[in-house]
């Protein structure tokens, strides 16, 4: 079905059309979902299909307020219990076994349902008026970067959906961090916008998952967040740079330009200093350089600590070279 997409920020109007079993997206403050009732497959099914998205890759369902946790799944424990305490509502995932109200569609028939309870003012206010929560996963084409502006999100998917809540540009800029529990000790699935240490300073010791054979939560999968135009990510960029010369080549690094190639080819994202800035930069530097149609974009790998693991992570999926 094809839509003539609007842009605005007209909260009736976007329950309107999710009350009509239509998908909208909508801001949050880490991307821009795709959203639909979590409750109805028929809504769900169309998510898939706008997105191109695969079936096997489940989707997060977004909530008004906490109890709506409790209403989801089976069983919360006590460090889910602080977790939720801690970080919610903002940028945490949960992965937590399902109530049989949760259609199999929204797990792609997995045992356990995400959930999370976002922090941004737009999504925390249309929420509260639906007596359902939301499915989404980003508002994007399967594997393409994520969107972090409605005009990500419009240049992505025009006329595929029929509407885009403006809520401006998203504040942390990478997605969630999920957690899921095995035997009761906590598991990073993805990386996101809370750090290990942060984790690790509310529930103790926690592992990161090593499964990578298996889709077990969203946002595993080892290629992912990607450009249409070839990228290289590594430490080295005047190697880089000399091994692709005589190419056209757009540059994304931090704290400083690269004396290598002129200022208007590259974008800095901010300060290693500043990390969180960093994410908040990230995707829409890389939409911006994508629409310039370089023959490859080199990305400068950032320190593997803290926000920066969870840049590389989505840098390491997006890379194509």
């Amino acid at each position: 079905m094809t839509f003539k997409t609007e842009i605005g920020t007209d909260i009736l109007r976007a329950k309107q059309f999710l009350d009509k079993e239509e998908i909208v997206a909508i801001p949050t403050e880490t991307v821009y979902g795709l959203a639909a009732n979590a409750f109805s497959e028929n809504a769900i099914n169309k998510v898939y299909v706008a997105k191109m998205r695969p079936t096997n890759n489940p989707l997060i369902v977004h909530v008004a307020r906490e109890e709506w946790i409790y209403q989801l799944a089976t069983e919360v424990n006590e460090k889910a219990e602080l977790l939720i305490e801690k970080f919610m509502p903002g940028p945490l995932t949960l992965l937590l076994p399902k109530k049989k109200l949760v259609p199999d569609i929204v797990t792609s028939g997995l045992p356990d349902v995400a959930i999370r309870f976002p922090n941004h003012p737009t999504a925390k206010k249309l929420l509260s008026q639906l007596d359902y929560p939301l499915a989404a996963p980003s508002a994007n084409p399967f594997g393409y970067i994520s969107p972090t502006t409605a005009q990500h999100v419009y240049n992505q998917m025009n006329n595929k959906i029929p509407f885009i809540l403006d809520g401006g540009q998203c504040s942390a800029g990478i997605e969630s961090t999920i957690i899921g529990f095995k035997n009761n000790l906590p598991v990073i699935y993805r990386l996101g916008s809370i750090t290990l240490s942060e984790i690790e300073a509310v529930v103790g010791k926690v592992i990161i998952n090593s499964n990578t054979k298996d889709i077990l939560a969203p946002g595993m999968l080892k290629k992912h967040y990607s450009p249409s135009t070839p990228l290289l990510l590594t430490e080295e960029i005047d190697e880089a740079m000399k091994k692709y010369n005589g190419k056209n080549i757009g540059l994304i690094t931090y704290d400083s330009y690269s004396p290598l190639l002129p200022d208007e080819q590259q974008i800095v994202l901010g300060k290693s200093t500043n990390l969180g800035q960093v994410a908040h930069n990230l995707y829409a530097a890389m939409h911006t350089i994508d629409a310039v149609g370089y023959d490859i974009i080199i990305v400068k790998k950032l320190p593997d600590e803290g926000m920066g693991k969870s840049i590389n992570d989505r840098l390491t999926r997006a890379s194509n070279v």
